[in-house]
């Protein structure tokens, strides 16, 4: 533990490049969750319509899939033999490489940014929908209100698709292939130094994963508290 402290306080430049992809992969997932799955959960807690229920189970399914066989899904599919193989477009990432992990933790993130999403719409008052329309707003004056209305919900879903991203090693190991200098993370490495038997890069990196979820957490009580208030 103590040559972990060591390794973090002296800025060690490979802890600090893991740590940088990290957060460049992570953030860049959950930026792409966001924008996707936020007007998702809210059409989905806002409307009705036939295939609604179905929807909204897979939604419920994609929050408990595990990111393993998400990993396994996007290796499929951008693999040589792959549906996407031959595809060219800058969209469509290769195998081992930031924008394959990017893919990967999106899928995660969506369902649960969704969700939670979803689940914030439902549990505002009805009646304040009804209110904004009599004023004469439409229908997406009343769903933006309602998002406004539901933020600290809207909140803990980003949170969450963070949470769930930047803690998942099964798809990004998949899917990255865990190559030192360009798509080791902080999960990965971790198992990688473990395995090697280099404990304290591996708890140096254990403290800082421990301590951007705990900052992220932290963010989220101190916003809704300033919500509450």
């Amino acid at each position: 533990m103590a040559q972990a402290i060591e390794l973090i306080a002296a800025g060690d430049p490979v802890l600090l490049a893991i740590v940088a992809l990290s957060l460049r992969v992570s953030g860049a997932a959950l930026l792409v969750s966001t924008l996707l799955g936020i007007p998702v959960g809210a059409f989905l807690g806002l409307s009705r319509f036939a295939g609604r229920p179905f929807l909204v189970t897979l939604i419920y399914t994609g929050m408990g899939f595990p990111p393993v066989v998400v990993g396994l899904f996007v290796y499929l599919l951008l693999s040589r033999s792959g549906p996407l193989a031959q595809v060219e477009s800058v969209l469509i990432p290769a195998l081992f490489t930031p924008g394959a992990m990017v893919l990967a933790q999106s899928i995660i993130a969506f369902p649960l940014v969704a969700g939670f999403t979803m689940s914030a719409v439902m549990g505002v008052d009805p009646q304040l929908a009804l209110q904004v329309q009599a004023l004469g707003a439409t229908r997406w004056q009343t769903a933006l209100t309602t998002l406004v209305e539901a933020r600290s919900g809207v909140l803990v879903s980003v949170i969450a698709g963070f949470g769930g991203v930047i803690s998942e090693v099964g798809a990004v190991m998949l899917v990255g292939g865990n190559i030192d200098g360009k798509t080791r993370v902080l999960t990965t490495a971790i198992v990688l130094e473990t395995r090697k038997g280099n404990f304290d890069l591996a708890i140096a990196l254990g403290v800082i994963l421990l301590a951007l979820t705990f900052l992220a957490n932290g963010i989220m009580l101190r916003l809704q508290g300033q919500d509450a208030h």
